[in-house]
């Protein structure tokens, strides 16, 4: 009787044409090169989508959101200009908001009080002088201790058509070259300078990282002709 070779998948990522039409499972599934490919189309070099001016519309008012793994805030400081900060304390890398969206004079790390401004500059540490007992200091920041050198990361921020772009690349070329005159066309079209309202939001969990959401879910199309239970369910 003859018996049919056991499959093996292969170690190491092999492509098995020159085009990209056939893709090795290791890609959506190999943690080194998710790793590589976070850094390169999340962290450096990129810009990302943060958000519509019209979420946050008045002062103090931000949004968390995520780039990549990292989570981050959208903020509309009161001087109505725009940030987008690194949701982790500068004192031991707490994420220190956890609502979705809401409204804040200030920036307050729960874990030790640690308060910045909404553009992310450190303006307050709790006992930063110590604590004096029985004549003598306990506790406090060095002598040294510069505010200026320990505020939330802050990223490099773009807006167009009132919608906001950041970058964690201090770097990175100006927006409207990231984009290109092709997509920059699409773009200025449909964010064309008329007022967006935000009607609502609606969130799935999939288990599962950026790739399998941008194969299934970003591509609109072939949905309703290959997936039978999309047509029978809606």
């Amino acid at each position: 009787m003859h018996e049919c070779p056991a499959t093996v998948f292969p170690q190491q990522i092999r492509w098995e044409t020159d085009g990209t039409s056939r893709i090795p499972f290791q890609a959506y599934t190999d943690e080194a090169l998710y790793r590589k490919e976070l850094d390169r189309l999340f962290y450096n070099g990129h810009w990302c989508y943060v958000g519509l001016e019209a979420e946050i519309p008045n002062a103090g008012d931000f949004k968390r959101t995520v780039i990549g793994e990292r989570s981050v805030l959208l903020v509309r400081d009161k001087d109505a200009s725009i940030h987008v900060v690194e949701n982790v304390c500068a004192h031991r890398g707490m994420a220190f908001c956890r609502e979705r969206h809401g409204n804040r004079e200030s920036l307050t790390c729960p874990y030790h009080q640690w308060n910045y401004t909404l553009s992310g500059d450190l303006q307050g540490v709790p006992f930063r002088r110590g604590v004096k007992q029985d004549g003598k200091v306990n506790g406090g920041m060095p002598a040294d201790f510069n505010p200026a050198e320990h505020g939330l990361t802050k990223l490099k921020v773009a807006t167009r058509g009132g919608v906001v772009f950041a970058s964690f690349d201090h770097s990175v070329e100006p927006l409207e070259e990231f984009l290109g005159p092709t997509i920059l066309g699409y773009f200025d079209r449909l964010f064309n300078g008329r007022k967006l309202t935000i009607l609502g939001y609606n969130r799935q969990r999939i288990p599962g990282n950026w790739k399998l959401m941008q194969e299934n879910i970003k591509d609109p199309y072939h949905p309703g002709l290959l997936h039978t239970w999309f047509v029978t369910f809606g």
